[in-house]
């Protein structure tokens, strides 16, 4: 098996990769889901995982759809375990992605 730390994307955005008339609603959905929707975080080694409401998955799936245009170093995980109850988002990728992350979506924002 190759070595996928040496495939990796660089820690670096892709400015253009939403279309103009897509950003603000990109923007708009970000805001929604990592200021008012997400129940928990969780600090992971190389990013964070986020609980939403399973209602949320729609909303989870097209900030996904958009996100891995502009952030081709990200890795997304979304888990909808049994039962319904809620589903995480992972967003983890190579060294320095937590901090990108708490900048980027202004986690750390009080």
């Amino acid at each position: 098996m190759e070595n996928q730390a040496a495939e990796a994307p660089p820690l670096a955005c892709v400015p253009g990769a939403i279309e103009p008339a897509e950003r603000p609603a990109h923007f708009a959905l970000v805001e929604h889901l990592f200021g008012t929707l997400a129940e928990a975080r969780e600090a992971l080694p190389d990013g964070y995982g986020f609980r939403f409401p399973a209602d949320a998955f729609d909303e989870v799936a097209r900030f996904v759809a958009n996100e891995r245009k502009c952030c081709p170093f990200l890795r997304f995980a979304i888990e909808v375990p049994p039962g319904g109850s809620a589903l995480w988002l992972r967003l983890t990728g190579p060294e320095g992605t937590p901090a990108f992350l708490d900048a980027e979506f202004r986690l750390n924002a009080g």
